[in-house]
């Protein structure tokens, strides 16, 4: 079972959907006893870092997330990749989930912002989530905020927006992306279904 963490907010239904036709069996849920038992987790984040964050809070999904994020293959999209991290410009004073170190900051001035659109990925390095992904992919973006990891080791793809961006990282079990893979057309269902390939 994969576990779509509710927070109030963001684009469930759209996530579902894609497992849906994959096939997957998914469950869309706020239950740290759901979240404990999950194969698997999906973190599909989208808004404001702090509201997320604080949504979490109230639902007493921290700790939980922070346990299981480091134990069985997680998926974070767009948000979902920012609040691994320590904090962000965009809700000082609040905490992320801080498995990695690092922070989340604003596109200056010179770019359009939000980006919205397609854009292309560099991938810097092999990872079985990029399985059949070739380089310079198009993938879906929306946001305003890109993560500065203070591990480079981590980085697995970027994105060129006025400067080159990390748009994707992986460790380990974690795999997190500021692109939507739901959004993505055919390369998106080619990510989501080499995610759930991973045991």
């Amino acid at each position: 079972m994969i576990v779509i963490i509710d927070y109030g907010a963001g684009n469930l239904k759209s996530v579902k959907n894609a497992l849906d036709f994959l096939g997957a069996d998914s469950l869309i849920s706020d239950s740290e006893e759901d979240i404990r038992k999950a194969e698997k987790i999906i973190l599909p984040g989208v808004g404001n870092f702090g509201d997320i964050m604080t949504s979490l809070k109230s639902k007493g999904l921290i700790e939980v997330l922070k346990e299981e994020i480091r134990k069985k293959p997680y998926l974070g999209i767009c948000a979902g990749l920012q609040i691994l991290f320590e904090e962000s410009e965009e809700a000082k004073g609040i905490k992320g989930l801080s498995i990695f170190d690092g922070m989340v900051k604003r596109f200056k001035k010179d770019v359009k912002v939000p980006q919205i659109g397609w854009n292309s990925i560099r991938i810097l390095k092999k990872n079985k989530i990029l399985d059949g992904i070739v380089q310079d992919s198009y993938f879906y973006f929306v946001h305003s905020y890109y993560v500065e990891p203070e591990d480079k080791g981590i980085i697995l793809t970027k994105t060129d927006y006025g400067i080159e961006y990390v748009s994707g990282i992986a460790k380990g079990n974690i795999f997190a992306f500021q692109f939507h893979p739901e959004k993505s057309g055919d390369i998106g269902l080619r990510l989501l279904k080499n995610f759930l390939e991973i045991v």
